[in-house]
């Protein structure tokens, strides 16, 4: 009993605190759920059902939600690996005020969302913004609609969102990077390998764990998007930038539904779960 005695605090918070939670979420998607009424019917599984019946009216609005995140996801996880991955190589060399560089990248990181989100929705204001005002300076279009208008309104997200949480994924692929044993790229050189065979056959193989772990949390960062299309866009232009987050908010906290807005809230999880799974299948090690 002794291993399970010192895993007792954990699992009893593990238990309180997400296994409790998904049980009750999972009753609650079970029922027309009205937290402000005695009374919540049981339904069964008429909330998942309607997700998938084109008669329903949560149908259009769920899955052009899901598009909306998926978008995101496609546009930002791309950037979000690669610049971080140029910055982590850069800052992994030895140059003057290397360690400043490390801190600033990482700055932004550290600033919560509403922050970000004020920030950004002054600087791409269509009419007041500073970034239209720049672009005015130098003889480029100053009415670009970044807030109201596509695909500018994805471009803006996107944008601000590598801004923010680059210095993350920067840090954990320099802590990857320089987990690599010296002696690899001692032996590289010995062969005669150029900086590019170097970083192909040395550092991407070495990243691989590293990688995976990375690609995965960016992924499921993205499809939980909230916060930025909330306060800087708001779902403009119509709903074409609000994700499934923003309606799964809207219809639990907004329309009362949360037995609705549980049974959308678990099929996103399932459909990360799944993407989760094939991401670390295809970054599974190889020799």
């Amino acid at each position: 009993m002794t291993p399970y005695l010192f895993l007792a605090p954990y699992l009893t918070l593990f238990g309180a605190f997400m296994i409790g939670p998904i049980g009750y979420g999972i009753w609650v998607s079970l029922h027309e759920w009205d937290y402000l009424l005695p009374n919540k019917p049981w339904v069964g599984l008429d909330n998942y059902t309607a997700l998938f019946d084109p008669e329903s009216y949560v149908y259009s609005n769920f899955w052009q939600s899901m598009r909306a995140t998926g978008i995101f996801t496609v546009a930002s996880v791309p950037f979000l690996v690669t610049i971080p991955l140029g910055i982590a190589l850069m800052l992994n060399r030895t140059f003057p005020g290397r360690n400043l560089f490390r801190a600033l990248y990482f700055a932004p990181y550290v600033l919560g969302v509403a922050v970000v989100g004020l920030l950004w929705r002054y600087l791409l204001d269509p009419n007041v913004g500073m970034i239209n005002y720049l672009l005015g300076l130098v003889g480029l279009p100053g009415d670009t609609p970044w807030t109201n208008g596509l695909p500018w309104a994805w471009i803006g997200l996107v944008g601000m969102t590598v801004w923010w949480t680059l210095g993350f994924n920067a840090v954990i692929f320099l802590a990857g990077l320089q987990d690599i044993p010296r002696e690899l790229y001692d032996a590289a050189k010995v062969d005669g390998s150029s900086r590019w065979q170097e970083f192909r056959h040395v550092t991407l193989p070495g990243l691989r764990p590293v990688s995976a772990f990375v690609v995965t949390i960016t992924i499921l960062a993205s499809a939980n998007m909230f916060g930025q299309a909330l306060l800087v866009t708001n779902g403009a232009p119509g709903n074409d930038t609000r994700t499934a987050i923003m309606y799964i908010a809207q219809e639990g906290l907004r329309n009362f539904r949360m037995g609705n807005a549980a049974a959308m809230g678990f099929i996103l999880a399932l459909c990360l779960a799944l993407v989760s799974i094939v991401n670390f299948r295809l970054f599974r090690y190889r020799e």
